[in-house]
């Protein structure tokens, strides 16, 4: 079984950790008053909001290496809610994955919604998590946990596509902010 360090004590982070915690993984969950309690995860989740990530990586980076770190962030302007702050090529993971060269970056669950983490289901589909990175263990190892736990995981490619990832985690995140779908719903994948 997996351990995860999970650094963000939010509707997210718990949600996660539930459903590690359904799989039979152990879960280390850590907000902000546990800063200087060691990560003992080998895989460890950023379930902060984007803003907050260049923090945790100051203050904790060098733990994180030889660890796989699971990026949930969507860098979305949370003033306006009419745009992403990262370039149009790039990505948050992408911009994480190169503080953190000794580490394996994965992007996943940013398309997810607690509610649906949570619940097991997006309307009558299953919740699917994108899974998106350029190391394919840490990918198979993340997609156990998900699995484990009862939800579906797919392989949404490398690293690079964290960029659509986002985009589309940005786009259910203003649909729900205008009241066009639930907080309790979003995207769902229909398996083939």
């Amino acid at each position: 079984m997996a351990h995860l360090s999970i650094i963000g004590t939010g509707t997210m982070g718990q949600a996660i950790a539930a459903v590690a915690g359904r799989g039979g993984h152990t879960v280390q969950l850590l907000g902000q008053s546990d800063a200087s309690t060691s990560i003992t995860g080998d895989i460890v989740v950023l379930a902060v909001p984007y803003p907050a990530v260049a923090a945790v990586i100051a203050e904790r980076g060098e733990s994180f290496a030889g660890k796989v770190v699971v990026d949930i962030t969507n860098p979305l302007n949370f003033e306006t809610f009419d745009s992403l702050t990262v370039a149009p090529d790039g990505s948050a993971a992408a911009e994480i994955a190169a503080a953190l060269p000794q580490s394996h970056v994965l992007k996943a669950f940013n398309t997810n919604f607690a509610a649906t983490l949570a619940g097991g289901t997006v309307g009558d589909l299953p919740t699917t998590v994108l899974i998106a990175g350029d190391d394919a263990d840490a990918k198979s190892t993340l997609a156990g946990i998900v699995t484990s736990g009862g939800l579906k995981a797919i392989d949404a490619g490398q690293l690079s596509r964290a960029r659509e990832l986002e985009a589309i985690g940005f786009l259910q995140i203003t649909l729900a902010a205008g009241e066009k779908i639930a907080w309790t719903g979003g995207f769902g994948v229909v398996p083939a």
